[in-house]
C-alpha cells in the first residue's frame, strides 16, 4: 500500500452552549478544525482530525495545522501508511517539532492500518479493556451558581465526572469548587482544572482552602516547576496536563512524583503512536489518565474512544465526547453518549466515515 494523495478540509464547529471559557479570560465560540484524508493506491482512505483549543492555550493554532501540512505532506507521498514508525520519522525529518500538525496524519495512518487489517483500532491499540468509557463533562468558567446549575443538568444526563474550569480569581474559584462539590454525590468525581491560570501564591491559597473537599487539582500553574511546588503543598490528588508535552517530560514527572494522573491529549503529543506509548508508560508506573484531545468533532472523538477503551478502567480517570459539545456532525458512525458513557465504533480502523457534504471541498491537496 502506498500513499497517493493527502487532502485537508477546514470545518467550523460551533458550540451548543455558545461559548467555552477557561482560565485568564480565554474563550472560544466556534472551533476551527482540520480534517485530513490520506488516499492510497489500494483504494482505501484514512482520516484524522486536529482542532487546537484556540491560539492562546498551547503552542498550536488552527491555521498552523494547515500551514504545517504543506511542509510535511509532500514527504509522505509514496510511503506505506501502515509502516507507521517510518511515517513518523519522515514527518519529524520534514518538520522539526509542531507535534499537533503531525497528529491527524498519524491518526489517518492508524485508520488505514485498521482498515487493512479489518479490525477496529481498539483491538490494535491494546485490545478491548473495558465495556464502555465513562465520560467527564467540562464545565465552562462562569459564576459559581451557574456552574453548579450546569453540573446538575449534566448529572441528569448520566455524567458522574466533571472538569471544572477554574484558574481565574482565587476567591471566586474557591466558591466555584465549593458550590459544585456541594451538589455532587460522594461517588462523583470533581476536577478543578486551572489550565495554568493561577500564580503560585494563588494556587497555594486555593488548595489550602479546599483541603476538606474531595477534589482533584489539575495544572494549577503555568510551568512544570511551579506545579511541582504546589503538588508538594497539598494532599489532594494531582493532575498534570499542559506541562506533559511528551515522553521525556512524562518520565521526569514520574521520577519526581509530580502527579497522580496525567491528562493525555492525542494531538498535543503528536498522535496516537506517541499517545499509546505514553499511555503504556503511565500504566507501568501506576499513573491514571484522562484520555482526550485539545478539541475536535466526530473523528477526534472516535480516536479518543478507541484509545480510552483499550485502557484498563483502573488507569482511566476519564475521557470526553467532544462531538456532543458542538452543533455540527462531520462523520457517520461516530461514538454517541449513552448514560454518561461511550464505546468505540465497531467498524475497521476508526470506524467513522467523514460526511463530505459537510466538509465541502479540500483546502489543500497533495499528490
Amino acid at each position: 500500500m502506498k500513499i497517493t494523495g493527502i487532502r485537508a478540509y477546514q470545518v467550523d464547529l460551533p458550540l451548543k452552549e455558545g461559548r467555552y471559557a477557561w482560565s485568564n479570560g480565554n474563550f472560544v465560540e466556534v472551533f476551527d478544525s482540520t480534517v485530513v484524508a490520506i488516499e492510497t493506491d489500494s483504494g482505501l482512505a484514512g482520516y484524522g482530525e486536529c482542532c487546537p483549543l484556540g491560539p492562546a492555550y498551547l503552542p498550536a493554532y488552527a491555521a498552523g495545522v494547515r500551514a504545517g501540512l504543506q511542509e510535511i505532506a509532500p514527504a509522505l507521498i509514496g510511503l506505506d501508511p501502515t509502516d507507521i514508525g517510518t511515517v513518523n520519522r519522515a514527518m519529524d525529518a520534514a518538520l522539526n517539532g509542531h507535534p499537533y500538525v503531525k497528529a491527524p496524519l498519524d491518526m489517518a495512518c492508524w485508520d488505514l492500518l485498521g482498515k487493512a487489517a479489518g479490525m477496529p483500532l481498539v483491538k490494535l491499540l491494546g485490545g478491548v479493556a473495558q465495556e464502555e468509557v465513562r465520560l467527564y463533562r467540562a464545565i465552562s468558567q462562569e459564576a459559581p451558581e451557574t456552574m453548579a446549575k450546569k453540573i446538575a443538568g449534566y448529572k441528569a444526563e448520566g455524567y458522574t465526572k466533571f472538569q471544572l474550569k477554574v484558574g481565574g480569581d482565587a476567591d471566586e474559584d474557591i466558591s466555584r469548587i465549593r458550590a459544585c462539590r456541594d451538589i455532587l454525590d460522594a461517588s462523583d468525581v470533581l476536577v478543578a482544572d486551572a489550565n495554568t491560570g493561577w500564580t503560585r501564591h494563588e494556587a497555594a491559597r486555593v488548595v489550602d482552602a479546599v483541603a476538606d473537599l474531595d477534589v482533584y487539582i489539575e495544572q494549577p500553574c503555568r510551568t512544570y516547576d511551579e506545579c511541582l511546588s504546589i503538588r508538594r503543598r497539598t494532599a489532594k490528588p494531582f493532575v498534570m496536563d499542559e506541562s506533559i508535552t511528551g515522553l521525556e517530560v512524562l518520565v521526569r514527572g514520574l521520577a519526581e512524583d509530580a502527579m497522580d494522573a496525567v491528562n493525555l491529549k492525542i494531538s498535543k503529543v503528536g498522535g496516537l503512536t506517541k499517545a499509546r506509548a505514553m499511555r503504556d508508560v503511565c500504566m507501568a508506573h501506576g499513573v491514571a489518565m484522562t484520555i482526550e484531545d485539545t478539541w475536535g468533532g466526530d473523528i477526534t472523538t472516535a480516536a479518543i474512544a478507541h484509545l480510552a477503551q483499550s485502557t484498563p478502567s483502573d488507569f482511566l480517570l476519564s475521557a470526553t465526547d467532544f462531538n456532543s459539545y458542538g452543533t455540527r456532525k462531520i462523520a457517520r458512525h461516530a461514538p454517541g453518549r449513552v448514560n454518561g458513557a461511550m464505546k468505540a465504533p465497531e467498524g475497521p480502523g476508526l470506524g467513522v466515515e467523514p460526511d463530505f457534504s459537510v466538509l465541502g471541498h479540500p483546502v489543500l491537496s497533495f499528490s
